[in-house]
Formats: structure tokens, C-alpha cells, sequence
């Protein structure tokens, strides 16, 4: 016959040492000592609260974590979009100034061949009219340039007559309707003439 709890707190409130046998009173002490104490019973509940905090912590603390990973992930796909993109900019800036220089240099490399041309051309005008001359023989062409040089040049020189005439006979003033030169009459000097003015 096994004893429960009541009936060993029965037991004991019986207890006067002197009612029990003795192995009454090892097999009450046994059983008393195998009843839980207060103290195991409140490791026992703080163990078992630890124990299901590391879980959760584990649980929890894995999905926080991998919710973290995720967005430290996004963010490098997001730097690497902005770093990809940036450097396409460059690269084309670089484009773009390579393309400039290109036409700068085609655009110097023109002008100076069209210069060379021109000299080259003038060289052979300068060596035929030199040809021409001591040879006695100007060409037509070269007359009529000359001929409408010094009419430009007569007409430049009438024109500059012109002006200076007007500047000097002051045609050329400001004002187009011609000015004469007018002043009041003064009063009469005399001294008590009374002829006012």
C-alpha cells in the first residue's frame, strides 16, 4: 500500500514520535523526502522557462536574422544598380569627350589644309603674274581686276571728298533744317537818354 501526499500530511500531524514505530517513522522521513520542495519546484519552473526562451531565441533570433540578411542583400543589389549606373555615365562622358576631341582636331586638320591650299593657290597666282609681267604678257583676267580696283578706289576716293566737304561747310550737322545764329538786341548804353533801347 502505497501512501499520497494527504495521507503522509495526516501522518505527520499525528507525529509525536512516541505513536510510530520506527519504521513508520523511516518510511515517513523517506517520504517526505521525496516530496518535491519549494526550491525544486521553482528551478524546475525557471528551467523550463529558460528552456523555452533559448528556443524561442532560436526560432526567433534565426528569422531576424535571415529577415536582416535579406535586407543587407537588397541594399548591395541596390548599390550595385546605383554603382552600374554611375558607371555607365562615365563611360559615356569619357565617350563623349573623346568624340570632341576628335572633331576639334578633324576641324583644326581642315583649316589648315584649306590655309595650305590657299597659299599654294597664291603661290601659282604670284609666279604667273610674276611670269606675265617679265615675259610682257598680263593676262585679260588680270586686267579687269585691276581696272575694277581703281574704280572702287575712285569711288572711295569721291566719296571721301565728298564728306569732307560736308564737314567742312557743315552740310553734314545734325540738324537737317539749316540754323542762323540770332542774339537779342542789348538796351542802350547812354545815360539818361530814356530811349529804352
Amino acid at each position: 500500500m502505497a501512501l499520497d501526499v494527504n495521507d503522509l500530511a495526516m501522518l505527520k500531524g499525528l507525529d509525536t514520535k512516541e505513536g510510530l514505530s520506527p519504521y513508520e517513522q523511516v518510511k515517513l522521513d523517506y517520504m517526505s523526502a521525496k516530496r518535491p520542495s519549494n526550491v525544486a519546484v521553482t528551478s524546475i519552473v525557471f528551467g523550463g522557462a529558460a528552456l523555452v526562451g533559448v528556443a524561442a531565441s532560436m526560432i526567433y533570433g534565426g528569422m531576424y536574422a535571415n529577415a536582416k540578411s535579406k535586407e543587407a542583400k537588397e541594399a548591395a543589389i541596390a548599390s550595385e544598380k546605383v554603382a552600374n549606373a554611375q558607371y555607365q555615365s562615365v563611360l559615356q562622358l569619357i565617350a563623349q569627350g573623346n568624340a570632341n576631341t576628335k572633331d576639334n582636331i578633324d576641324r583644326l586638320l581642315l583649316g589648315l589644309q584649306r590655309e595650305t591650299d590657299a597659299r599654294a593657290a597664291g603661290d601659282t597666282n604670284i609666279s604667273q603674274t610674276i611670269t606675265d609681267t617679265i615675259s610682257g604678257q598680263q593676262s585679260a583676267a588680270q586686267s579687269s581686276q585691276v581696272s575694277q580696283t581703281s574704280a572702287i578706289d575712285t569711288s572711295v576716293q569721291q566719296i571721301m571728298t565728298q564728306t569732307l566737304s560736308d564737314a567742312i561747310t557743315g552740310k553734314s550737322s545734325l540738324n537737317p533744317t539749316p540754323v542762323t545764329i540770332y542774339s537779342a538786341p542789348a538796351p542802350c548804353g547812354c545815360p539818361g537818354c530814356g530811349c529804352n533801347g
